[in-house]
């Protein structure tokens, strides 16, 4: 049993990703005794970081954009956390996209110079790139008028929807592939424009196209920035602020079931049987996890259950840790990212693992992003390789553990260890001759750390039905249960910051009073 002196909170947030730790720190700023809980012996959900062989890596953080300073989310970032973090700028060149046999492109920051960049390559293009620029601009623009609702009493936000249906519409219910083709009949500029859809886990044919905007369009406007210290500096600087204001932080607490009296929640139930009791809870182990994991049978309020599990799962992905030796910059890795299309076919996902090519990947060398690091005289960083695939390549080991899985698994993750090493190396021929250590994990490993659904790294799939979805609102309709994270904003660390803060915002007003100042 859990040794705790405290019996009631006024909140209990579940889940301490960049979600729950947002809800967390903004009520106790307010002055709510909180207490955040951890199913991973780490806190920080994907934000945190792990060490093989002296190697580190970050789970789940490659860049992030709305983070330059005077951005609102910047500075609700210094509001949330203890001590300010620090964000370095990873330069006007953040992506570079490999199409196929086409040469490498380098994208660059902001719109006008990445209109330029594709001008440049494409010259008989020029009405289509403005057409996209725009279609960015308008797309974000209608994102942003979602957003709010989330925290809204439903019918204010169903009236600030219809105010504003014409442009959700057009925006929000097409999809990145609906709109790319309204603009453009070029089959390799119409790859570029969808290219970076891993960034927010939606394939082109199914994602809400405002979703797409918001993602790439963030770091046109706002450029592209990597946290001082890794991901693992988020808690770092956010948790003490929890702790400081009278609340706590648990890691290694898998909450069973949530608690009710009648038909309110007022606490959890871990699974060592303690009962943790609060006024409110906020769960960020995302919408599908909440109705299916944490609610009891026959809770009622059918509607609202059957809506989120109407709701597709995002994709999965195998990702490649590597650890070097040597000068890897000369070696051709940089700060900027790469998304590899071998075929030239955006999108699609692994589907034939462990063997086949990888129809997309993309490739970070973060340890260049971070000014702190230091790779000694062995010249030791690190990178990782991000293979977004469908679920059923892993789905028959779906009801086996960690550490006991059999070997034709282990046989089975070897192989497509190798494969995705080919594959690098195909990309970067140089780097792979500096490869000391390499590690993979599968979609299981997405199950076993966050508990998703199918392996599903960000959560809900952005299709238009997700984004305009009623079911997502941070309040839900159970008193007492509120919604944190990524699946009530938008996927990444910026969007599941969004959602946390919304939940709190919905729990106490003095919040959104802070978020609007």
């Amino acid at each position: 049993m859990i040794d705790h002196n405290d019996t009631r909170w006024d909140a209990i947030v579940v889940g301490s990703g960049m979600g729950g730790m947002a809800a967390a720190a903004a009520l106790s700023r307010v002055g709510r005794r909180v207490l955040l809980l951890e199913q991973h012996k780490t806190l920080g959900g994907l934000t945190h970081s792990f060490s093989r062989d002296e190697f580190t890596w970050n789970v789940g953080l490659h860049y992030l954009n709305y983070v330059a300073p005077g951005e609102p989310i910047r500075e609700l970032i210094d509001w949330l956390s203890d001590t300010p973090m620090e964000f370095e700028p990873m330069g006007v060149v953040y992506d570079n996209l490999h199409i196929g046999s086409a040469e490498t492109l380098s994208l660059s920051r902001p719109y006008e110079a990445q209109e330029r960049d594709l001008k440049d390559r494409y010259p008989q293009e020029t009405e289509a790139i403005e057409a996209w620029t725009a279609a960015l601009r308008a797309g974000r623009a209608a994102m942003d008028k979602i957003f709010p609702t989330r925290a809204m009493p439903k019918l204010a936000g169903e009236v600030l929807q219809w105010w504003n249906h014409r442009a959700i519409a057009k925006w929000c219910g097409r999809t990145t592939a609906d709109v790319i083709d309204d603009i453009t009949d070029h089959p390799e500029l119409a790859a570029v424009f969808a290219a970076q859809w891993g960034s927010h886990g939606g394939r082109p044919s199914t994602a809400s196209f405002a979703m797409h905007a918001v993602t790439a369009g963030g770091y046109l406007d706002c450029g592209a920035w990597y946290p001082v210290g890794g991901g693992a500096a988020f808690a770092q600087h956010i948790i003490p602020t929890i702790t400081k204001h009278g609340g706590e932080a648990w890691a290694g607490v898998l909450v069973e079931h949530l608690l009710f009296d009648g038909d309110a929640v007022v606490g959890v139930r871990t699974e060592d049987g303690t009962e943790i009791h609060a006024d409110v809870v906020i769960s960020d182990v995302g919408a599908r996890e909440t109705v299916d994991v944490l609610l009891p049978e026959e809770c009622g309020h059918e509607d609202w259950i059957g809506e989120i599990r109407a709701l597709s799962s995002s994709i999965a992905h195998f990702n490649l840790f590597l650890g070097f030796e040597g000068d890897i910059e000369a070696a051709g890795a940089t700060k900027s990212n790469h998304w590899v299309y071998p075929t030239g076919e955006v999108d699609a996902v692994w589907t034939t693992a462990p063997d086949g090519v990888p129809p997309g990947m993309f490739m970070s060398f973060e340890s260049l992003k971070d000014p702190t690091h230091d790779p000694g005289p062995r010249q030791r960083y690190t990178g990782e390789v991000y293979v977004w695939a469908d679920w059923s390549t892993v789905a028959r080991w779906a009801d086996t553990r960690p550490g006991a899985r059999p070997d034709d698994y282990r046989k089975f993750k070897r192989r497509a260890e190798k494969t995705i090493l080919a594959q690098f190396a195909a990309t970067f021929p140089d780097l792979a001759e500096l490869v000391v250590f390499h590690e993979l994990s599968t979609p299981l490993s997405t199950v076993t750390f966050t508990g998703h659904c199918k392996g599903a790294f960000y959560g809900l799939e952005v299709t238009p039905e997700r984004v305009m979805s009623d079911a997502l609102r941070a309040k839900t309709p159970i008193s007492g249960l509120y919604l944190a994270g990524q699946d009530v904003a938008s996927p990444g660390i910026p969007g599941a910051l969004w959602g946390g803060l919304l939940a709190a915002a919905s729990v106490e007003p003095r919040v959104l009073a802070r978020i609007r100042g």
